[in-house]
């Protein structure tokens, strides 16, 4: 973070500033003098000099959410607007991705940098310099996530089994109440209505939809009543049981969980398939895509958001002597880099090489490599800069053309309704032109489409 101004010409550069915990008071007591002034510092009056933004991203602590609910009214200051990503003092957004949908350029850092040490030299700058690689603008990408679906107020568990019961009693079933009640219940709401309904009834609600329901529609509502994680290890286990393997799956979910998310999978995995989920990858894929899936298994990405300018520049490096800077591909390397590094890092390292290689990452990726490892690290990349955007994508190429991949389509409203469903559809119709909802309804009908829509919130 930098203050325009600062330092003032002819003064020496303070590495570090501002330091965390102590961004309103300058210069950090005890570290740094200024010169005389009158008055002194900070000004008579005890004011800080100056006071700086937020630089934690959203929400703060004691801060948001704001009185009358969560986003803030008007939205914050430097948070992601709707047909745009947030901006900061002297310089354009970050946290657009690189190339094809949902992706736009790397933004550029400024070409200048205060403090001492002589530049870098590295192919791809005029005269094959470097800035010295001090902190810029900030890496981090403030935004805040929403799902469509919240939990239902005044909640009764027994009231809703009973609901159900008498939709699915006697000939024929009444799907228009089971969507009602599915549709406005959190995943939490929906386990506790299993666990009424078969203490009221002695009969297991699953099975009872299962045996009332058919299709599409049945695919979704047994989806809304399996718990996130489980649902999650279900689908890796079915994209890798029997013939064939279903590679984007296993992208979809494993490059953009959190570490948390990831490891809770895994356990899931074991306990309710009694399988080894790396040993299920290790069988059914191969070669660089089989490496960076397991990899990915571990969860063990750096969760520091603090970004450090010196290692994404040697990163940065690091990966085009890997790629374009050389005859063939050391896949290992971007395996390396993209698998472990947190996402603020990935960014810095993105912005770092879009001006050692004069091309962005994505870019590089796609000439490097092919198949299923270039879409895991294009994905996880993507996923690094605007998650939302990634998942939109699926969506749309999911109900794009001819026929609907509905499976895909479900996947991702039902696993997302309760993250960032309304950023998700936010940008499906920045990058389509289109809203989600208008798609969904194209492309499906009955009360499968009722439900879907149900669920996105139109």
């Amino acid at each position: 973070m930098s203050y325009p101004g600062y330092p003032p010409s002819g003064y020496p550069a303070f590495p570090g500033y501002p330091p965390t915990g102590q961004e309103s008071v300058y210069p950090p007591a005890g570290q740094y003098t200024y010169p005389a002034a009158p008055g002194g510092y900070p000004p008579a009056g005890g004011g800080s000099f100056p006071a700086a933004p937020p630089s934690t991203g959203y929400p703060e602590a004691g801060g948001y959410p704001a009185p009358g609910g969560f986003p803030a009214p008007g939205g914050f200051p430097g948070a992601p607007q709707a047909g745009g990503m947030p901006s900061y003092p002297g310089g354009p957004g970050f946290g657009v991705p690189p190339t094809g949908p949902g992706f736009g350029g790397y933004p550029q850092p400024p070409a200048q940098s205060y403090g001492g040490g002589g530049p870098a030299q590295i192919p791809g700058y005029p005269g094959g310099q470097a800035p010295s690689p001090m902190p810029g603008p900030p890496a981090a990408m403030p935004q805040y996530t929403q799902g469509t679906i919240q939990a239902a107020p005044n909640f009764d568990a027994g009231r809703d089994a009973e609901i159900l019961r008498k939709a699915m009693k006697g000939f024929g079933t009444d799907e228009k109440a089971i969507v009602d009640v599915v549709a406005n219940r959190s995943n939490e709401q929906r386990q506790k209505i299993k666990a009424a309904f078969k203490t009221m009834y002695g009969k297991d609600l699953i099975k009872d939809l299962k045996s009332e329901l058919s299709g599409n529609v049945e695919e979704l509502i047994l989806a809304l009543f399996m718990p996130r994680t489980y649902y999650d290890a279900w689908s890796l286990y079915h994209a890798m049981k029997g013939a064939g393997t279903q590679e984007r799956v296993l992208i979809e979910i494993l490059c953009t969980r959190t570490n948390q998310e990831i490891r809770e999978i895994v356990n899931c995995y074991k306990s309710q398939f009694g399988r080894d989920i790396e040993e299920d990858i290790r069988a059914d894929t191969s070669g660089h895509f089989e490496r960076l899936l397991v990899s990915m298994c571990q969860g063990n990405r750096d969760e520091n958001q603090t970004v450090d300018y010196q290692k994404a520049q040697e990163d940065a490096q690091r990966l085009y002597q890997a790629g374009e800077g050389k005859l063939g591909t050391d896949e290992s390397c971007f395996n390396m880099v993209l698998a472990s590094r947190s996402f603020p890092q990935l960014r810095a390292t993105a912005e770092a090489y879009s001006r050692i290689a004069n091309r962005d990452l994505a870019s590089s990726i796609d000439r490097e490599f092919s198949g299923n490892v270039e879409r895991g690290l294009k994905a996880i990349l993507q996923c690094a800069f605007d998650r939302p955007a990634f998942f939109a994508e699926r969506l749309y190429h999911a109900m794009k053309g001819a026929g609907t991949n509905d499976s895909t389509l479900i996947r991702i409203i039902v696993s997302r309704s309760e993250i960032d469903l309304v950023q998700i559809k936010q940008k499906f119709t920045e990058m389509y032109q289109k809203t989600l909802a208008t798609m969904i309804a194209g492309d499906t009908s009955g009360d499968y489409r009722r439900l879907l829509l149900a669920i996105v919130g139109q």
